[in-house]
């Protein structure tokens, strides 16, 4: 009897609220008639609430041949990236292991020889033999050897700047190469074969070091067990436009936040080739310099510190220098260091692993020395990318971010946070302006990992290459035009292949609209910028003047030295 009363007040019920429910179903469907199909509303409805397909998407063995190695790639990369973090951490948490300040002094100042290694930068030359003679040591302990192995005007050039300061009374030498063999590292060992200095201090062609440098470094060296000190270097053109602008920002990262981290951690670090000072014997119980690899100032940075030595790094002391302003002779750059550091890591970490130094020494190596595998695994990644967003589509947007945001959060955005902590540490007022740089800089090293892969890969297979310089163009303020076109080069086929790559992102971008899947396409105009931005200005660069100017190309076969004197 209950029940039928129930059945009976329901039916009355649901009687009363049917003209209700019939008025407001008849609302919804003339606005949803109104509203646009395609818009950003239907857009959330059919992502957020429509359960409509939910259930039908089943993986197979295709979806799984493309995911499988996608997330490995990404799972990598993720590695590193944590590693990224981990050392702006401790950045910070052993901020107090840093004494500026030598511990002790010399009482009567050592024998010092600054060794100037170049190739044919009879552009820069002057520049440099001006700085180094003007270093306040006393003239009786100090030798200065200019190592040109130049095969062009600038062996002229240099020789007669040479004999000018010389003639004024500066303890300065030179020694001309006529073959190359070792490239730089074989022109320090020949240098060093005849240098008297018990420290050596070294500077690249492209470097300015202050008058103050030398006593702000060798008391240092007081302590015995001191091997090598590193500066910090700065940058004379920062400003000239917006690649040195990121270039500055990826240095600073290292020599702040890298260097910072493993000196204060007391782990292994690199001296970075130029603006550092060596004590003689550090060099020789580490082997001498080898050049086998293409960064012989790592592979000596590591022996030389497995056979005991200390390392100290001065972030205080600085040492200008000039930036590539071109996009090929940055690309040239990066992939000397990518490959380079490869080969010592194939040289090095088998003795390293077998050597007596702790297990955390021996991690950190492994991060150091093969950081580059991340070029290559970054072009698996890039050929993955798209078929794996296709493939995943389908399994909805709370499974993709499940996934997702971790792996960006540990590969992608420690990139982020490891470049614009170094910005907060050297710009404390302004680093906030190194925030418009970010996507540039992700998208510049998207666009480098053609040629890096490339230079890794033959680092893997044992492919020998020379020591390819960067060109120094002795340009340092914005709206400088370069005179140093005879060593401007071309890359033939890479910028094609960044250029089809970029293309093949915006068919992505064009794909993803298409499908309303908004949110992956941030994402993939990094890629697009950082393909055609590195592309055109491989092939562009240099040419822009001569389309401003309207004037023909130069004969850039042989030019005339440039003009020098004291």
């Amino acid at each position: 009897m209950w029940r039928s009363a129930l059945i009976t007040v329901l039916s009355a019920s649901f009687s009363s609220l049917l003209p209700i429910v019939d008025r407001t179903a008849t609302n919804a469907a003339a606005w949803l008639w109104l509203a646009p199909e395609n818009g950003f509303k239907h857009y959330l409805k059919t992502q957020f609430t429509d359960r409509t397909f939910e259930g039908l998407y089943h993986w197979n063995w295709f979806d799984l041949s493309l995911l499988i190695p996608y997330f490995l790639v990404m799972i990598v990369l993720s590695i590193y990236g944590m590693h990224r973090y981990t050392m702006c951490y401790q950045y910070f948490k052993y901020k107090k292991n840093y004494n500026p300040n030598p511990v002790s002094h010399f009482d009567d100042l050592p024998t010092v020889t600054i060794q100037l290694p170049m190739f044919n930068e009879q552009f820069v030359i002057e520049r440099l033999v001006e700085a180094v003679c003007a270093m306040e040591y006393p003239r009786e302990k100090l030798e200065i050897q200019v190592l040109d192995d130049s095969t062009d005007e600038s062996a002229e050039v240099a020789e007669d700047i040479v004999a000018r300061y010389k003639a004024l009374g500066h303890p300065i030498v030179y020694l001309h190469r006529t073959d190359r063999t070792g490239f730089k590292a074989g022109a320090l060992d020949e240098g060093l074969k005849v240098s008297k200095g018990e420290f050596v201090a070294i500077f690249d062609a492209d470097f300015v070091p202050p008058p103050d440098w030398l006593m702000k470094v060798i008391h240092h060296f007081a302590e015995p067990d001191v091997g090598m000190v590193q500066t910090r270097w700065t940058h004379l053109n920062r400003d000239y436009s917006m690649l040195t602008q990121i270039e500055a920002i990826l240095l600073d990262a290292h020599f702040v936040i890298e260097h910072g981290s493993r000196v204060r951690t007391g782990e292994f670090f690199n001296f970075n080739g130029t603006a550092g000072m060596w004590r003689r014997q550090a060099i020789y119980d580490g082997g001498g310099w080898q050049h086998d690899t293409l960064t012989e100032d790592t592979d000596l940075s590591y022996r030389s510190q497995m056979a005991g030595w200390r390392f100290k790094y001065l972030p205080d002391v600085e040492c200008p220098s000039e930036l590539p302003i071109e996009m090929t002779a940055f690309k040239t750059q990066q992939a000397r260091w990518a490959k380079g550091l490869i080969q010592v890591s194939i040289k090095l970490l088998p003795t390293i692993f077998k050597s007596g130094i702790s297990r955390r020494r021996k991690i950190e190596s492994i991060y150091h020395l093969t950081a580059n595998l991340s070029y290559p695994l970054m072009i698996v990644m890039t050929a993955l990318l798209v078929p794996a967003m296709i493939c995943r589509f389908y399994m909805g947007w709370f499974q993709m971010l499940l996934i997702d945001v971790p792996l960006f959060t540990a590969s992608t955005l420690s990139i982020a946070v490891f470049y614009v902590m170094s910005q907060r540490v050297l710009f404390p007022k302004s680093w906030m302006k190194s925030l418009l740089y970010l996507p540039f800089i992700m998208a510049l090293g998207i666009g480098l990992t053609v040629t890096n892969s490339k230079a890794v890969m033959e680092a893997i297979f044992g492919v020998q290459s020379a020591f390819i310089r960067t060109p120094k163009f002795a340009v340092n303020k914005k709206g400088e035009k370069s005179k140093a076109a005879k060593y401007r080069k071309r890359l033939k086929l890479a910028p094609w292949i960044e250029l089809l790559l970029g293309c093949y992102f915006m068919l992505a971008i064009i794909y993803t609209f298409m499908n309303e899947n908004y949110f992956t396409a941030p994402f993939l105009i990094l890629f697009v910028i950082g393909y055609w931005y590195t592309g055109l200005m491989s092939l562009l660069q240099g040419r822009f003047e001569r389309w401003r100017s309207g004037t023909p190309a130069p004969d850039e076969s042989n030019p005339r030295p440039y003009p020098v004197g004291v």
